[in-house]
Order: C-alpha cells, then structure tokens, then sequence
C-alpha cells in the first residue's frame, strides 16, 4: 500500500521544477524577477527532495506502520512549509515584467498555496491513522493516494501558470530553478 503512496508523491508531487525554455536571453527586468524567486526556491527543493527521499525509504523497505505515519507526516509537514515558502517567494518577488506575466506569477503562486494546503491536509489524514491496525492503516494510506495526486495537479497546474505566462524561459536559466532529474526507483 505505502508503496503505491510513494509512487504517487514522487511521480507527481516531487517539485522539481525542470523548466524548458529557449536559449535566448530573457529581458532584465523578467531576469530579475527570476533570479529573486529561484534563490528563494533552491533551499525549498531540497526540503522537497529530502522529504521525498523519506517517503520512498519507508515505502520500499519493510517499514513498521509507526515509522510509515511518522515519516509520512513529517514529510507531509515539510512540503507543506515548501510549498508555501515558494509561493511566497513568488509573491515577494514583485512584477516580472512582460505582458499578463504579473497575473500568471499569482495564479502560480496560488496554485502552490493549495499544493500547501493540500500537504497540510495530508499531514492532518495521516496524523489521524491507526498505526496499530494494519488493515485500516493500510486502507488510510489507500485514501491518501487520491489526495496526492489532487496535490500533484494542484502543483502541475501552478507550473503551467508560470509557463502560460512566459515565466518558465527566465526562471529555466536561473541556476536556482534548475534542478537534475530524479533517477528512477530501484524496483
């Protein structure tokens, strides 16, 4: 069950916001703008990637249901606060200059603060588990993959507000916004 959870955090919710873009150079005004979110956001995933580091550790090795809802709220707890740092950042960056560029920013910004939201609830439905019984742990965490892929959508569409608004070309060559891959779970 946990590792159907696992599956969902880190095939969706995993922000690792890879964003393509062309090569030519973006205005100064977009640049900035993006260089202010993308140092703020850097330290957020690696919260991210960390905690879902956690979450697939416990998901694939033969973890107690305790040590799964510790780690799992803990987690849940993490991305939350993360999710809400970048949408601050978003918001504290200012206009980005460009045309609807300032509308896109907080409607991204938004949509990471239901990703947070989302997290939040997460943390509070696996907080509320029964770890002492397996079959309704095991059916709790069943119930929490719908709220994670709700989390996932939530956190895609942030993104494809950012790129509707020509965001994603600036923010792509900030080294801060730039993030490798994750490489794929053993099986």
């Amino acid at each position: 069950m946990n590792k159907k959870l696992a599956a969902a955090v880190s095939g969706g919710a995993v922000l690792m916001l890879v964003l393509s873009g062309c090569s030519e150079q973006s205005d100064n005004k977009s640049s900035d703008w993006a260089k202010k979110v993308c140092d703020k956001w850097q330290p957020e995933y690696k919260k991210i990637e960390a905690a879902n580091a956690d979450l697939k550790r416990v998901a694939t090795e033969s973890s107690k249901p305790d040590e799964v809802k510790q780690t799992d709220s803990a987690a849940f707890q993490t991305m939350s606060e993360a999710f809400g740092s970048i949408s601050l950042a978003l918001r504290d960056a200012g206009d980005p200059g460009g045309k609807d560029a300032k509308a896109a920013a907080d409607a991204a910004a938004k949509g990471f603060d239901d990703t947070a939201k989302g997290y939040a609830e997460l943390k509070s439905k696996m907080d509320q588990l029964d770890a002492a019984d397996q079959t309704k742990f095991a059916a709790g965490l069943q119930e929490l993959s719908s709220g994670l892929e709700k989390v996932s959508a939530d956190e895609k569409a942030a993104r494809e507000k950012l790129k509707a608004g020509g965001l994603d070309q600036p923010m792509a060559e900030q080294k801060g916004c730039q993030a490798v891959a994750p490489s794929p779970a053993q099986s």
